[in-house]
């Protein structure tokens, strides 16, 4: 267990040092959203060849993980190729620190996200020095796994469709998934998260379940869903939306109150 922890350390402290570098010669930080998911991919495979526990379990692992964070990687990548330009969170932070701006964000930034991605990846890594055959517990994490997989991959890519058309410009996005989440990508993420962690626990390793809470965490109260919803507040129609749609678990939505009336 030691030796891939220190492993996957120094992998992903030399990951985001690259990725700063490049950073520096784009002048974008925001590919660093493109390495989250790359460092998790990077955290699994280490932790596969240098487990000691269940070949079946690292492998579902590894698999999973795999999955999860190429299609994530793929996706924001798309999502760049398609609005050139850097991240207005991060344009900010440049304009706020001038000339050193540069070591800010390596440290801020980068290597900041790698000690998270190290973190929250504690599922991956205990799972992977914990023995015994795979069992019922692990079956729940895969299809736990799936059911937050599609929610993720199903709402990014309806989102993606409605902003692609310039009919739905300054509107509210209520369709498909999102009438019945206002963000059904980010309870999938907070979903198959916890899919890991019960792989981890059928392992033995219960610190995995670390790594499920802090990601909830992070999309509901830091960077996800209340950082994105002070942004559309003064959109119009969105008080309505958030008035009858769940804030994060998919929900039925709540009828209006001359509806509920009648």
């Amino acid at each position: 267990m030691a030796e891939t922890l220190i492993t996957t350390a120094v992998a992903l402290t030399v990951f985001m040092l690259a990725t700063w570098t490049l950073s520096v010669r784009l002048r974008d930080v925001s590919i660093v959203d493109v390495a989250w998911g790359l460092g998790f991919v990077i955290v699994a495979v280490i932790a596969f060849a240098t487990g000691d526990g269940d070949h079946g379990r690292r492998t579902l692992m590894l698999a999973l993980t795999a999955i999860w964070g190429l299609r994530l990687a793929a996706s924001i990548g798309r999502r760049k190729l398609r609005h050139s330009g850097e991240d207005p969170r991060y344009t900010v932070m440049r304009d706020r620190h001038g000339r050193g701006f540069v070591l800010v964000s390596l440290f801020t930034v980068f290597l900041f996200q790698g000690l998270l991605v190290w973190v929250v990846s504690q599922a991956q890594q205990g799972a992977s020095a914990q023995d015994g055959p795979l069992n019922a517990l692990d079956w729940a994490g895969m299809a736990v796994w799936t059911i937050g997989l599609a929610f993720e991959a199903i709402g990014d890519e309806q989102l993606a469709r409605f902003k692609g058309d310039p009919a739905n410009r300054g509107t509210v996005m209520d369709r498909g998934l999102w009438r019945y989440s206002r963000h059904p990508n980010y309870f999938g993420e907070a979903c198959l998260w916890f899919g890991f962690g019960l792989i981890a626990v059928a392992a033995g390793a219960w610190w995995g379940l670390i790594g499920p809470l802090v990601m909830t965490l992070l999309l509901t109260k830091v960077s996800g869903k209340d950082h994105l919803e002070r942004s559309l507040r003064k959109r119009p129609g969105y008080a309505g939306y958030v008035r009858r749609t769940s804030g994060f678990v998919p929900l039925p939505p709540r009828r209006r109150a001359s509806e509920a009336g009648s």
